[in-house]
């Protein structure tokens, strides 16, 4: 579903990343500012039990992931090292989310749910890890229940309705995640092992 709405989202801040292309601002200084945004806020909201403003705050920076997208199409070919930068900074974002997110459920008593969080950031990293070894491999790993877009999607609707007073919502959408992160582990591992079985033997390092 979040495939089929992201040329609407492109379409949407086109212009945006038209003007600040023209203002020579880079999407990598984008990819950059959205990053620092979004751990920022989650490390100074989150904490304090102000999930929802802080929601909407990650929000907008969230959105730079896509806008430095659009621009790098804008301005041509993108480089390896804004590739390299983007992926990276992804896994400081959501680092910056769900540690902001397990340090308020700690404060608040509920270590449990806290742990939920942190199996959340550690499968999300492990998700984007076996990708990133697997294509390094010359495999593909393009499948998964949840991919980044999703555990984000469900992660901070989850904690913005928690925000707002919506009973049991944060507990359910750490623990469905959780699950979907960990399907989609096991169905990473398992796409990857059906070509690795049939590839030939060869010196790796």
């Amino acid at each position: 579903m979040l495939k089929l709405l992201r040329p609407a989202v492109t379409r949407v801040l086109t212009p945006l990343g038209r003007a600040l292309a023209r203002r020579g601002i880079s999407p990598n200084v984008v990819t950059t500012v959205g990053t620092l945004g979004t751990v920022a806020a989650a490390l100074f909201f989150y904490p304090r039990g102000d999930l929802f403003p802080g929601t909407l705050v990650i929000t907008f920076f969230v959105l730079a992931d896509l806008l430095d997208g659009v621009m790098a199409r804008m301005t041509g070919p993108g480089s390896v090292w804004g590739a390299f930068l983007d992926s990276t900074l992804d896994r400081v974002g959501d680092a910056g989310i769900f540690s902001g997110l397990a340090i308020w459920l700690t404060l608040s008593g509920q270590p449990v749910l806290a742990g939920v969080a942190l199996f959340c950031l550690v499968a999300g990293a492990l998700v984007s890890y076996i990708k990133a070894r697997a294509e390094g491999l010359g495999m593909t790993c393009d499948v998964g229940l949840a991919e980044r877009p999703e555990r984000l999607v469900v992660g901070l609707v989850a904690a913005g309705l928690g925000g707002l007073g919506v009973p049991y919502i944060l507990a359910a959408g750490l623990w469905l995640l959780a699950a979907a992160s960990a399907v989609t582990v096991g169905q990473r591992l398992l796409h990857v092992r059906r070509q690795a079985v049939s590839v030939p033997p060869r010196p790796l390092r």
